[in-house]
């Protein structure tokens, strides 16, 4: 079809590029049975994209149109919004909402960023924030009151069949838009249909799993998992540690502006210091050429930056996993050194686990679920345990007690009697 309408071979390579990233942008849903909302997520994603240009977005947004219209030759379900507008009128909303919204969204980034919250919250929430939009057709949020709210999130539970922690991710997005942002009471919505909690044991490796799934992985890989069980760290706070977070004399990591903006302290593993050792040679090799380069330093807090503008490029700031290559910052574009990608280390893990033959369905999340699970089996104090994973409430914690358990280990199955 791209030839047919005489686009040229090189252009049509960066088309069917848009395709494919839409494809996976779906994530197994058929093109034909995707929404309106998923079209105008996936066009929004790509604005939102700080290495992406408006151009490129245009681009995107034509290989859609020749993909539903020429291709497929369909309209997209009018499930998200209602309205009978057709596919090129909805790909219009997508530009008019920076037309609309454009001043709001950038009250949204500021209320966020003087919260120091994190990139990952910022980014939630302002894709969040314009779904609602979008999917009251752009309406001004000042003209809005709570039923919208309850209609957005009734939608999301009833036709989207989100999980309950997307869900509730979309409600403080959207409360924090009327309370924060625009200075309005969003009024009561608590009677809106909520999605179903889900009750999940965490899944547990054993030692002899953990040990397999620990040879099929090289470094930095290897140490980057075994601080994620044997230190008991979230992925983020493991690639976000600095050099001066290690203690090696006293066998303790500090964790800097954890989950919930909470320091911790917790051990490092005799059987990783070894490894860490090695990567923190192979960090301090970046680090040199990048002063010798003449790269800007790593990032660091703004407010600390102001006070000490050269701490960014001092060896105790550097990352103890940094990446191999340099990236654009999204908040100053500016070019410089950050820590590894997690999903590159998401990947890894879970290569490595299909390699060790384990039959469960293994994250880096896997690792902390035993870490908090071993030191339980270990006799450790639940408190203890609390404090090691930073859990703000107890009852978090408890959820590993449950995998401890062992229902009927008294009983004999009638199978074996």
């Amino acid at each position: 079809m791209l030839n047919k309408l005489g686009i040229s071979e090189p252009k049509s390579k960066f088309y069917l590029f848009w395709i494919r990233r839409f494809e996976k942008f779906l994530n197994g849903i058929a093109f034909n049975e995707a929404t309106r909302e998923m079209v105008e997520g996936y066009l929004l994603d790509l604005k939102n994209d700080s290495r992406i240009q408006g151009w490129q977005v245009d681009q995107a947004r034509h290989s859609l149109k020749i993909l539903y219209q020429d291709v497929i030759k369909t309209e997209l379900p009018d499930e998200a919004t209602g309205s009978d507008e057709d596919f090129r009128d909805s790909c219009i909303d997508s530009d008019r909402f920076y037309v609309l919204h454009g001043d709001l969204m950038k009250q949204v980034v500021s209320e966020i960023r003087v919260r120091h919250y994190s990139m990952r919250t910022e980014k939630a929430y302002g894709i969040w924030i314009k779904r609602f939009l979008i999917y009251h057709r752009l309406k001004d949020p000042r003209s809005m009151n709570s039923s919208h709210i309850k209609e957005y999130l009734g939608f999301l539970a009833s036709n989207r069949k989100v999980a309950s922690a997307t869900q509730n991710q979309a409600l403080n997005a959207i409360v924090f838009l009327f309370s924060k942002v625009l200075h309005m009471e969003p009024g009561d919505f608590n009677d809106f249909i909520r999605a179903k909690m889900p009750t999940h044991v965490p899944t547990v490796l054993t030692r002899n799993e953990i040990d397999r799934l620990l040879e099929k992985l090289d470094a930095p890989f290897y140490t980057i998992a075994g601080l994620l069980w044997g230190s008991g760290l979230r992925l983020m706070e493991c690639l976000a540690l600095r050099i001066k977070d290690m203690d090696f004399e006293t066998r303790q990591i500090t964790i800097r502006n954890g989950k919930g903006a909470k320091d911790r302290i917790t051990m490092l593993a005799q059987k990783f210091e070894g490894p860490l050792k090695k990567q923190i040679e192979e960090s301090r090799k970046v680090f040199d050429d990048d002063r010798a380069h003449s790269v800007p330093g790593v990032y660091i807090w703004p407010g600390l930056e102001r006070k000490y503008p050269n701490a960014g490029k001092e060896w105790i700031w550097h990352f103890v996993f940094p990446s191999t290559r340099l990236s654009v910052d999204p908040r100053s574009k500016t070019i410089r050194r950050h820590h590894l990608y997690p999903d590159v280390v998401q990947r890894h893990i879970k290569q490595a686990s299909i390699d060790a033959g384990i039959t469960k369905r293994v994250s880096c999340h896997t690792l902390r679920h035993s870490f908090a699970t071993q030191l339980l089996q270990g006799g450790a104090d639940i408190r203890t345990v609390q404090e090691l994973l930073g859990h703000s409430d107890v009852s978090t914690t408890m959820i590993y007690t449950h995998v401890l358990s062992k229902p009927g280990l008294a009983v004999l199955s009638p199978a074996d009697q």
